[in-house]
């Protein structure tokens, strides 16, 4: 696949992938960015700007906890807003990824 086409296919499923991933359980950012490393090949640094502005969209929240190992850990978890978001992205990728496969099953 040409690399930049692969690359806007991850960043236009990116904010999906981080929703999903924080619909399971809180988490912090480098989590997450492993998470997405070892499933897309994301790069960290993708996810830090991508964490600032759901949560200035109010799509998550944050809350500190202490860290035996260094200063507190910053931990997300999916606001209400959020919740609703990730449902209604994830109806959405289900109906455009089916119609893309369809479209795929028969360019054969």
């Amino acid at each position: 696949m040409p690399e930049a086409i692969e690359i806007q296919l991850k960043k236009g499923a990116l904010e999906l992938c981080v929703l999903a991933l924080l619909s399971k359980h809180d988490s912090y950012a480098y989590e997450i960015a492993a998470q997405l490393a070892d499933a897309i090949g994301m790069g960290e640094g993708t996810i830090y700007p991508l964490m600032r502005r759901l949560q200035a969209d109010g799509l998550v929240e944050t809350y500190l906890v202490e860290s035996s190992a260094g200063p507190p850990r910053k931990y997300y978890r999916l606001s209400e807003a959020g919740k609703k978001n990730f449902t209604s992205q994830q109806a959405a990728w289900k109906s455009f990824s089916g119609a893309v496969e369809s479209i795929l099953g028969g360019a054969q």
